[in-house]
């Protein structure tokens, strides 16, 4: 009888896990209590580093082709001047892709195809997950009871598996911002592919799409649990000054469409991403904030890693030990610098540091700032054997 695992949680880190581990020949089982996602309407964006991770669990080409290449763009100023300018040739020549846009439902379609609709036990909520033996793992899913070699908790910033595991952790935490954001509902006409905008206080960006549509997303400094009554409304006043195509984007979206989060973050790093036959992956482990486009990548980082783990070691505790060796620096050290270049980005408000951020960054020589952009973007993923 082969090895089996349950990944809890289905969403892009659980999904590339189930697909890495039927791969290396496990029968997999995912658990996912919803049968939509919460951020469907919403972009993503793709480094090199997690499209690398992509390209090891055989769906790589598949994402490039849904995808848009992030070649023209930056950073600008509410009234339109550039801080910094993306090149997307020059860090492709680098890494070998560029920065790739998509939307979230996409790339989350594309995963789910990845793998049998046997595999996939949607709208099962999964209730306790305890070690029942030496070498079983128990999953307790409603009527359902799912033994296995492995239990993967992919289930999100809010994992209740990592508060069982971990039951003194504080567990995620506001950031101090918080997004909104939506696709716009046709093609829209930009001369970029990719954009963010600092204000004090306050960010807006742009992701381009394949079939010519865009995500925005609005970051403002605000407490947790703040909402409006009609948020398109609203961005639109704050935002009516700042440059194009800012309005334009605001105007191509509706209102029911506009999706609006509280950015919380992993603050306190975890001792372990692991606790005898059960492991913590993507943001129930390492949750941070957007700042660096790292998210999904960081978790995609985690799938192929534990994957080659249990390929390459001989029992499942040596693997999770060299998987937390592994990643756990690493991914805390990412969400570590995210959660700096939201400080010094979005969410740096007082006008003398906001003017001395700005010339900074427009003094910065281009070689320099590609070199921190590699810093992350550069990992290499382990081979599947």
């Amino acid at each position: 009888m082969g090895s089996t695992a349950v990944v809890v949680g289905g969403g892009i880190g659980g999904l590339a896990t189930a697909i890495g581990l039927r791969r290396i020949g496990w029968d997999v089982t995912v658990v996912e209590r919803t049968s939509e996602l919460a951020d469907a309407g919403a972009g993503i964006s793709l480094a090199a580093n997690g499209v690398r991770a992509l390209d090891e669990l055989g769906v790589g080409q598949v994402v490039r082709d849904a995808s848009r290449g992030q070649y023209t763009g930056g950073t600008r100023t509410p009234k339109g001047g550039w801080l910094t300018r993306m090149d997307g040739a020059v860090l492709e020549k680098a890494v070998g892709t560029p920065i790739l846009g998509i939307p979230r439902s996409t790339l989350h379609r594309l995963l789910c195809e990845a793998l049998p609709a046997a595999a996939l036990l949607i709208g099962s909520e999964a209730g306790a997950v305890r070690q029942v033996g030496p070498s079983t793992v128990r999953v307790d899913c409603g009527d359902t009871v799912l033994d296995a070699d492995l239990v993967v908790a992919a289930d999100g910033i809010g994992s209740k598996v990592r508060s069982f595991l971990f039951p003194a952790h504080p567990g995620p935490v506001h950031s101090g911002s918080t997004v909104l954001r939506a696709i716009t509902e046709q093609a829209v006409e930009l001369r970029t592919d990719f954009e963010l905008t600092w204000g004090r206080g306050a960010e807006f960006g742009h992701i381009a799409f394949r079939d010519k549509r865009a995500e925005w997303h609005a970051v403002l400094n605000l407490p947790a649990g703040t909402r409006f009554a009609d948020p398109l409304t609203e961005l639109r006043r704050r935002f009516r000054d700042w440059h194009d195509p800012i309005p334009m984007l605001l105007h191509a979206a509706r209102p029911a469409a506009v999706l609006h989060h509280d950015v919380a973050e992993i603050r306190t790093p975890l001792p372990s991403y692991t606790t005898g036959r059960i492991a913590l992956l993507g943001d129930a482990a390492h949750a941070m904030t957007p700042n660096l486009g790292q998210g999904a990548c960081q978790a995609l980082e985690d799938a192929i890693t534990l994957t080659a783990a249990l390929a390459a070691e001989p029992t499942v505790e040596a693997a999770l030990a060299r998987y937390d060796h592994e990643r756990r620096p690493r991914s805390q050290a990412v969400a570590r610098a995210a959660r700096q270049a939201g400080r010094m980005g979005q969410q740096l408000s007082h006008p003398l540091a906001v003017a001395l951020r700005n010339t900074t960054m427009r003094l910065t020589p281009s070689g320099a700032a590609a070199r921190m952009i590699l810093r992350h973007h550069s990992w290499v993923p382990p081979q599947l054997h």
